[in-house]
């Protein structure tokens, strides 16, 4: 069953993009808008925000830097005499470290 908090995020973003022009929408607005309360307004919202690499997750699936590091993947048979593989769970580790401690405001210029 989809909760208030989830039903309620939906709503916000419809809002947000349907009162978009250009500037800052006060959280006030929203919750004037669609009947909510602006304290469990800003709970939600406060969950609703992700870092970049959450966005590159949600888009492209997982982050892994080669195959066997797949969420998804079939366990390979060599890895436990893959001489290769710590230096790319390493590197895989270094990427996603860096996409996950990105966030939207470290892109925007100001």
């Amino acid at each position: 069953m989809i909760s208030t908090r989830g039903r309620y995020a939906i709503r916000v973003l419809i809002d947000i993009a349907e009162n978009d022009n250009g500037s800052y929408i006060p959280l006030k607005d929203i919750a004037a808008r669609q009947n909510i309360s602006k304290k469990y307004l800003e709970i939600i919202v406060k969950d609703m925000v992700y870092n970049i690499g959450e966005v590159i997750e949600l888009m492209e699936g997982s982050l892994a830097t080669v195959a066997c590091l797949a969420n998804d993947s079939v366990p390979c048979p060599r890895a436990g005499e893959c001489e290769t593989l710590p230096m790319w769970a390493e590197y895989d580790k270094l990427t996603h470290d860096f996409f996950h401690s990105k966030w939207l405001s470290d892109l925007v210029r100001r």
